[in-house]
Parts: C-alpha cells; structure tokens; sequence
C-alpha cells in the first residue's frame, strides 16, 4: 500500500506538471520573426497567409501596386505578396511549430487490457503506463524543439531575401532588354532608310554596287538584332513575372522606361566581411544549428543508458478472488545496446554542424569579396560610359552634322556614325543594368544569403530524427 500511495502521488504530481507547462501554438504560427528578419533586409515585413482572407488582403494590395509603373521597392512587395512558392515555403514554419508543441508536452499514457478465461475462472489484467523518462527530459527536449522552429524562422526570412533580391535583379533586367528593344528599332529604321537611299542612289548611277550592298548588310544585321533584342526583351519581362508570381489580369503592368540613374558616389563596403558573419541568414541559420545539435547531443548522452522509463498503475481481477492492485515499471536494460550507436550519431551530426559552420562563414567572406568587386567594376564600367564613351560619340556625331552642315560629308556618313553608336548605347545601357544586379547582389551577400543560393531551401531535419529516437 505504500508503494501504491508514492505511485499515485508521481503520477498526480507529474498530471499538475504537464497542466502547468503545456505548451501551446502560437498567435502568429512563428511569422512574426521571420518578418523581422526580412524586414531589416529588404524593407519590407511578410505575412504569412494561412487564410483566404490573407489572400484577398495581399491581392488588394498587389492590385494597387500594379497600378503604377513598377519601382524597385514595389516589385520586391509584390514578390514578398504575390509569390504562391515563397507562401509555400513558410508552410515549414507550420511544421516546426507543431513540433515544437509536441516536444512541449508529455506522451500520452498507454492503456493496456488482457482477459484470460478458462475452467472457469476469469483473469482480467489492466494497466496505465506513463512516460517517465520524457517527462524528466521534457525541458530539454523542448528547448531543442525551440532551437529548430528559430532555425526554421531563418531560413523562411532566408527564402524571403533570395525572393526580393531575384525580384529586384528581375526588375533591372526587364527594364533595360524593354530601352534595347527600342533602341534597336530606332536602328532599325535608320537601317531601312539608309538601305533604300542606297537603292535608289545606286538606280540614279550615283552609288556603287559594293556601297549599296554594304547598307544593305548593316540593314539585315539590324532586323536579326531587333528580333533578338525584341525576344530578350519578352523573356525578361517574363522572368520578371516569374519572380513576382503575376498572372491573368496582373499581367498588364507597366515598368519604367529607363533604368535609374547611377548613383554619386558607390557604395561604402567598409567592414563588409564582419557584416556578412554577423547578419547574414545563412551563417546565422548554420550557428543556429550547431547550437541545436549541441543540445541534442546533450540529451543524448543524459539519456544514453535509458531510453524507455514507463511506470503506472496496474490491477488485476479473477473469479472469486479479491481484486489485486499495484503499480508497474518497464524499463529497458542496457545490456545489447549501451547508447552508443545513438551517441555515436549524436556527436558525428554535431561535428559535422560545427563544420558546415566554419564552412558557410568562410564562404560568406568569399562571396562578399568577390560581389564587392564585382559592383565596383560594374560601377566603374557604368561611370566610364556614362561620363566618357558615350559623350565622346556624341561630340563625334556632332562634328559629323557640323561637316553635313557644311557640305563636307554626305548623308551616308552620317548614317554610317549612326551605325558605329550602336555598340557603344548598347554597352552603355547593359553597363548601368549589370550595375544595378551587381547593386543587388552585394546587399544580398552582405545582410541575407549567398546571391547564387537556390530560392527555397529543404529543411534539415537531422537534429529532430535525432530527437525522435528519445
């Protein structure tokens, strides 16, 4: 009876416990974070939608944002809005927090119930078995499950930096393949006239074959180009569309007719290493890891030698004999498997955490140096062709009208200065474009991940198979 009255008492006590310390989900499902989290890096917070109320709010937003010619900032909020594949990904965060929840709360109690008959007596055996060895490691356990929802939260807010930042690249792309398909139809139609001049020129007697089919070859050329540019200009748009998940009526949006302007002064990358190993997500979401793995591998080890601790009431009924009641414990013997194996696993999967952690800072670094250079030798190319090619071509067109003016030169040296512009507009305009991606893509690799990391990333789930051998 007295063993009996301690087993009511552990249980009692472990019911008050579980009732006091249960965990519960969040008001938020965890978004909350991850909008913080993007926020600080693109500017604008994510929502997570899991109602069709959410995503009639997000589509009247998306449809005011289209009514006006695109900017950068708008086309990164209709990405973070509009994108069905980035909602999709935060269905993760949905996942973590359930698990979360569960690693909050105890295990059910199992019932048990057996019935034995025969000359007729029956026995009847019944049993109620708690987890003990999970109530006492339920702390630990739900702090590793709180380590994986916040690494979860990261790589959400990952998903949603490489979302805006390929919107942003989308964006440049579109508008400077739209100014080259103009610029190649203006050329075109200097083409067709110069083509026709010729003609005519060569029937009137006063103009050789060989310089009539020189204005016709610039002609073709220039029609083969129009259809490329016009095409490159569709395919843009496109991508652009892609990244901004638009579709039916959203697809009658309208973007500038230029690209900005290049800025002043470039940017001021000072410190820009010990930015990316403080802020960016990747390093963030690996630390984050380590730290997770640690505490699994901790759990592991306290539990190495028990891993099933069941205890409960138990009584048992037969004809014509008072019923009989006590208490039960099962527990598994360590004597095949000491936790080896599990610790074993537990210390190689923290290893190799700590690793990729080195790994992913390292490369942090890498790419920071390597995009820093990029941008300014973007910058660099864009300030030279701004401030020094395309100025000199159009001193040169100048002095080419003025010789016109004067009867030195004939309209066909004009046409042909017309001509030699075209490679230097057409570099000038993809200078200032691969500015502003390059722009992107340092930002990116300083406060949110690598530029060329995929768009959505697969979970790790390591440390929670790890967890669920407790």
């Amino acid at each position: 009876m007295h063993n009996l009255s301690m087993v009511r008492r552990a249980v009692a006590a472990s019911a008050v416990l579980v009732l006091a310390g249960c965990a519960s989900f969040s008001p938020d499902g965890g978004a909350a974070r991850v909008s913080e989290l993007t926020a600080a890096r693109t500017g604008h917070p994510v929502t997570l939608q899991r109602t069709e109320a959410d995503v009639d709010t997000a589509t009247r937003r998306v449809a005011e944002l289209l009514k006006q010619p695109l900017t950068p900032d708008s086309a990164v909020e209709v990405a973070l809005l509009n994108h069905r594949g980035l909602q999709a990904a935060f269905a993760e965060l949905g996942i973590a927090e359930a698990d979360r929840v569960r690693a909050g709360r105890l295990a059910n109690p199992t019932f048990t119930f057996g019935r034995l008959s025969g000359g007729g007596v029956t026995e009847i055996d019944r049993t109620v078995m708690f987890n003990v060895l999970g109530l006492l490691t339920l702390p630990l356990a739900n702090d590793v499950a709180q380590r994986q929802l916040a690494q979860v939260q990261v790589r959400a807010a990952s998903d949603a930096v490489g979302a805006a930042a390929e919107a942003r690249k989308a964006f440049f792309g579109a508008i400077a393949a739209q100014d080259l398909a103009r610029y190649h139809e203006q050329v075109k139609d200097a083409a067709d006239t110069s083509s026709e001049l010729a003609r005519r020129m060569q029937a009137a007697g006063n103009f050789s074959k060989l310089a009539r089919l020189r204005e016709q070859s610039f002609q073709v050329d220039a029609t083969a180009n129009l259809a490329r540019a016009r095409h490159r200009a569709v395919a843009e748009r496109e991508r652009l569309v892609r990244a901004l998940g638009l579709s039916g009526d959203q697809l009658a949006f309208t973007l500038p007719a230029r690209l900005p302007d290049l800025p002043a002064a470039p940017l001021d990358a000072r410190n820009a290493e010990q930015t990316a190993i403080d802020q960016r997500l990747d390093v963030l979401m690996a630390r984050r890891e380590a730290e997770a793995t640690a505490k699994s591998l901790g759990l592991t080890r306290g539990t190495r030698f028990v891993n099933v601790l069941e205890a409960g009431y138990a009584n048992k009924s037969q004809t014509g004999e008072p019923r009989q009641n006590g208490f039960e414990i099962e527990l598994e013997l360590p004597l095949f498997d000491f936790g080896a194996t599990r610790t074993a696993r537990a210390e190689a999967t923290y290893m190799q955490a700590v690793h990729r952690t080195a790994e992913v800072a390292a490369n942090a670094q890498s790419e920071v140096r390597e995009t820093y250079s990029a941008y300014r030798t973007a910058y660099d190319l864009a300030k030279h062709y701004r401030d020094e090619a395309v100025p000199l071509r159009q001193r040169i067109s100048e002095e080419n009208l003025l010789r016109y003016n004067g009867m030195l030169a004939s309209v066909f040296e004009l046409l042909a200065d017309a001509r030699d512009q075209v490679g230097t507009v057409t570099a000038a305009i993809e200078a200032l474009r691969d500015h502003w991606i390059a722009e992107t893509d340092l930002r990116t690799a300083m406060t949110g991940r690598s530029p060329g990391a995929s768009p959505a990333m697969a979970p790790t789930r390591d440390a929670a198979a790890g967890q669920g051998g407790h």
